[in-house]
């Protein structure tokens, strides 16, 4: 399965150990506004948060050691 595709499911799931897992330690997301988010934790953090829609398939990701790396959301 693709690990974009992965992540939502597991997001859709509330499945934290496998979003964990998805994500690099040092990944960058970017959101389609605001300010560039930096880490694992800090992104596990926004997706956590109940106020905020969970994010859609992103406009570009890399990946590495087959983990998301950087994110850029859609618009």
């Amino acid at each position: 399965m693709d690990p974009t595709r992965r992540l939502l499911d597991a997001l859709a799931r509330d499945d934290w150990d496998a979003v964990r897992l998805a994500l690099h330690p040092y990944l960058r997301w970017q959101p389609a506004s605001g300010p560039v988010l930096r880490g694992r934790n800090a992104v596990l953090a926004m997706l956590r948060d109940r106020d905020r829609d969970p994010p859609g398939p992103p406009a570009a990701c890399e990946l590495r050691d087959g983990q998301i790396y950087r994110w850029t959301e859609s618009s």
